[in-house]
């Protein structure tokens, strides 16, 4: 598949069919993933693929504690909620998928149910979860070199006709992630990303999320002084 075309078709896929993806074809993708550019050449990246009973577990651990009400427990600084124009876009994105699930702003009840999916990686057969080497843990870099490869991870599986979603919920409890995940005490948990194949007729998976104008964003340099 051409660049051009997995960079304007891919989606953030919520809905996944039950098949298994085949291990051969989850390592094509991480192979082609981990030439992500990183600071100097240290990938300080783990990927730790999960599916089957350990990521039923894994559910189950952060079903149970999320509505047990307890604490979210990210390994990695959080920002606070978002304000302002993050907010604004964070709303919006909200509101296409609950438009496209059919899902009122006002029913408490669908919009828990949507919330708790998140918590269980949208119920995909894989789960990715993303680690780096906590040796580099205060080190801001090595966080924005595992931003590079978890890019590449969902362009890749969508190149290789998967589909991927970037899921912080699947990691915020994270004891019960890193027991089940088999996660070393010298790696920190980052975040994990779903994977599977896209599920026929889950009204999320259409949705294309909003982007702000190229004029918005970019500024240009020098480029008039010739």
């Amino acid at each position: 598949m051409e660049f051009e075309k997995v960079i304007r078709g891919r989606r953030s896929i919520r809905g996944y069919k039950t098949d298994p993806v085949p291990r051969e074809v989850i390592r094509e993708v991480i192979e082609l993933a981990t030439r992500a550019p990183s600071s100097m050449n240290t990938q300080p990246w783990h990927l730790h693929v999960v599916s089957g009973g350990p990521l039923e577990k894994i559910r189950e651990g952060n079903t149970e504690r999320n509505l047990a009400g307890v604490a979210a427990s990210r390994e990695i600084r959080m920002h606070g909620p978002y304000t302002g124009i993050h907010r604004k876009r964070q709303i919006e994105i909200a509101v296409q998928l609950f438009d496209a699930m059919d899902i009122e702003w006002t029913d408490k009840t669908r919009r828990r149910d949507w919330v708790m999916r998140g918590f269980r990686q949208f119920d995909a057969p894989v789960s990715i979860v993303v680690t780096f080497d906590k040796e580099l843990a205060e080190n801001d870099i090595a966080i924005f070199d595992c931003g590079a490869v978890v890019n590449c991870l969902v362009n890749a599986a969508w190149s290789k006709g998967l589909g991927a979603v970037i899921n912080g919920q699947g990691i915020m409890q994270s004891p019960v992630v890193r027991e089940f995940a088999r996660i070393p005490d010298d790696q920190v948990i980052m975040s994990c990303v779903a994977m599977g194949y896209p599920a026929d007729g889950f009204a999320a998976n259409d949705v294309v999320s909003v982007r702000r104008p190229v004029d918005e964003v970019i500024s240009f340099i020098g480029f008039d002084e010739n």
